[in-house]
């Protein structure tokens, strides 16, 4: 393949929690494409590139500056919130960019997951209580139906994503005991 994207983990907010990867990618940039508010625009500041912020383009949009970027011979970050991994999207950018012969590496991000288990300075797996960890997000714009309520009764330990704005309506549909 003829060029390359850095799809890039931002991290869970905090600036210093990017992995050095990911920040020496950022201050070698000739371009950055970031994911709007979703990224905190500390992180930003290890760039000393070109930053186009991502809110409103289209896949198809977003591409073309990539692909013009890399075509004139640029170094191109796409930076992601937290790990792209993680309901980033990733799929069918990937897929869109090797209609243009465009390779793409993955930098992970430290997800919010683990930087609030840091945070709360506590662990998501304990001995006798649970060895799981399930990763989920309630239903929405892009989830018709989601399995909050049977996944809760895994009795695992459960990190519910983009679902600040549903917290009442996820904490009636979860079976855990009271204590909990």
């Amino acid at each position: 393949m003829a060029h390359k994207v850095y799809f890039v983990g931002s991290g869970p907010g905090n600036a210093k929690y990017i992995t050095v990867m990911g920040k020496e990618l950022l201050e070698q940039a000739d371009l950055v494409i970031y994911a709007g508010s979703l990224v905190n625009p500390e992180v930003l500041n290890y760039s000393k590139g070109e930053k186009v912020d991502s809110y409103g383009l289209t896949l198809d949009e977003t591409n073309k500056l990539m692909v013009d970027a890399l075509n004139m011979g640029k170094k191109v970050v796409r930076l992601h919130s937290g790990d792209p991994s993680l309901y980033g999207s990733i799929v069918e950018q990937i897929e869109e960019l090797k209609k243009f012969d465009v390779e793409v590496e993955i930098v992970p991000g430290v997800s919010s997951v683990f930087a609030t288990a840091a945070a709360l300075k506590t662990q998501l797996t304990l001995n006798n209580v649970t060895e799981t960890l399930i990763i989920t997000r309630p239903a929405g714009k892009t989830l018709e139906e989601d399995q909050i309520k049977e996944l809760s009764r895994h009795n695992a330990t459960m990190a519910v994503f983009l679902g600040t704005q549903k917290i009442e309506e996820i904490m009636k549909k979860v079976e855990y005991s009271p204590d909990t």
